[in-house]
């Protein structure tokens, strides 16, 4: 559990188009085996310690003669963003991918002193 200190709590969010590959053949659309595309995400503002970062499919294109296996992780979440991270295996081929996210965390307010 992430517990917060301060009343100042700050929740940031985007929709991320991730990839697009079927028109240009990329691997995610004719590769087999482990695949992944991530992209670094910026937040708005800076948090004052790693929020929490939710994910979530927005749009997902497959092709339906596989298996659908998607694998989505926030990785690398610091102070003023992180990795969205899109992996895939086998035989699935997948033509597109939108991610929402979401982080929550603390955030500095009007009441915080800089003592130095």
């Amino acid at each position: 559990m992430n517990r917060l200190r301060a009343a100042a709590v700050g929740v940031d969010q985007g929709n991320v188009e991730l990839f697009s590959e079927f028109a240009s053949g990329g691997e995610m659309w004719t590769g087999h085996g482990a695949r992944e595309r991530r992209k670094w995400v910026a937040f708005s503002a800076t948090y004052r310690s790693p929020p929490v970062v939710h994910l979530s499919l927005s749009l997902w294109d497959m092709d339906s003669h596989a298996n659908v296996r998607a694998d989505l992780v926030a990785e690398n979440v610091g102070l003023d963003g992180f990795d969205m991270v899109f992996r895939t295996w086998a035989d699935t081929r997948v033509a597109r991918v939108r991610m929402a996210w979401m982080a929550i965390g603390e955030v500095k307010s009007e009441d915080d002193w800089d003592l130095y």
